[in-house]
């Protein structure tokens, strides 16, 4: 894909920008809390509902449906662009394939018809030249 077009396609970042998921609430995990069987400290893994406070399942599903159906508006939005793009380009080489090769023909058979065109004129010629009069 050239520049042009690559330019055009939003990222992420673009898409998604509301203020409240651009700053979720500072939040410390005490190592006390992580502390395994062994006393060893385990990783904190903390789900996106940790972050924001507040947010329900069904708003993270609304959110997601919300962003899938951007995303699919936006590629439907340049698809038939590229599609008709790419399809010119091949058409245009397969034009200029067949065009070369029925030109090809063409002088083929201009060719041989004139050769027996003119062979017949002579022959007639000759047939002529040779009959007594």
């Amino acid at each position: 894909m050239n520049n042009q077009i690559d330019a055009s396609i939003p990222v992420l970042t673009e898409v998604i920008k509301p203020e409240e998921l651009l700053t979720p609430p500072a939040k410390t995990v005490a190592a006390t809390d992580n502390a395994g069987v062994d006393g060893t400290t385990q990783p904190a893994y903390e789900t996106a509902t940790n972050h924001y406070p507040g947010k329900t399942e069904e708003d993270w599903q609304a959110l997601e449906q919300s962003l899938r159906e951007n995303v699919l508006r936006q590629v439907l939005t340049r698809i038939d662009f590229v599609l008709e793009h790419r399809i010119r380009d091949n058409l245009a080489d397969v034009l200029q394939i067949a065009v070369a090769n029925l030109s090809t023909e063409i002088r083929s058979g201009l060719h041989k018809t004139l050769e027996e065109v003119i062979t017949r004129a002579v022959t007639q010629e000759i047939t002529k030249a040779k009959s007594p009069k």
